[in-house]
């Protein structure tokens, strides 16, 4: 606890709420959704603030591609790992057993979680610290064009080529329920070309395959 508040750079009047922000669903006692509920709100609220206020020369649809990026859920995952957020949480034994404290759906959540804790226990300016804390430098280096999801990028080139838009179809499903793994194929007719990606759920996966086919059609052009 103390290792965790000192990476927030926030000390809990009351650390029952911190414990409850780790204590996933699968656990026993007061878990932590209705504080992941609230601190969505808080998070997005607080991005979309800092962006507004930081980005002046940005319009609406940046910053709008800017907030989404920061509120992902693997951007969530990756500070929730830098965080060794993990090996605080109180999973279930059956969650803890298939690796519950690893998966990136549970660590965004309970990173959420932490931020409507905070919230609660010290208001607003304090959850605005925490988050700026952990975010500033991410928030400092985005660039609209990176963030940009793959999909987007192609489809952007195709119709700027007067060309009709990728195909996307799911090709296999494999792995158990909790570990998923989607393969999509994406097919640009017109070019006879197509390739495959792979993924933890199929829009990532077609994400992935985007990707690929942007390389593709870099090398050919």
């Amino acid at each position: 606890m103390s290792r965790l508040e000192a990476e927030l750079g926030y000390t809990f009047a009351d650390r029952a709420l911190l414990q409850q922000a780790l204590t996933h669903r699968s656990a026993a006692g007061r878990h932590n959704e209705r504080l992941e509920f609230l601190g969505d709100a808080v998070l997005g609220y607080v991005i979309a603030e800092q962006l507004f206020t930081s980005r002046n020369a940005d319009a609406e649809d940046a910053l709008t591609l800017m907030r989404a990026s920061l509120v992902r859920r693997e951007t969530l995952a990756e500070i929730a790992l830098e965080l060794d957020l993990g090996n605080c949480l109180k999973l279930g034994s059956g969650e803890r057993s298939s690796g519950g404290h690893k998966r990136a759906s549970i660590l965004a959540d309970a990173l959420e979680a932490v931020f409507g804790a905070v919230h609660v226990d010290g208001g607003i300016e304090s959850a605005r610290q925490v988050i700026c804390r952990l975010f500033g430098a991410r928030m400092s280096n985005l660039n609209v064009e990176d963030i940009k999801d793959p999909k987007t990028r192609l489809q952007e080139h195709l119709q700027g080529a007067n060309l009709a838009l990728p195909v996307y179809n799911i090709v296999e499903t494999t792995g158990s329920a909790h570990e998923r793994v989607f393969r999509v194929s994406c097919t640009i007719p017109e070019l006879a070309l197509e390739v495959t990606g792979e993924g933890t759920s199929r829009r990532a996966a077609e994400k992935t395959a985007a990707d690929v086919m942007l390389k593709r059609i870099a090398d050919i052009e």
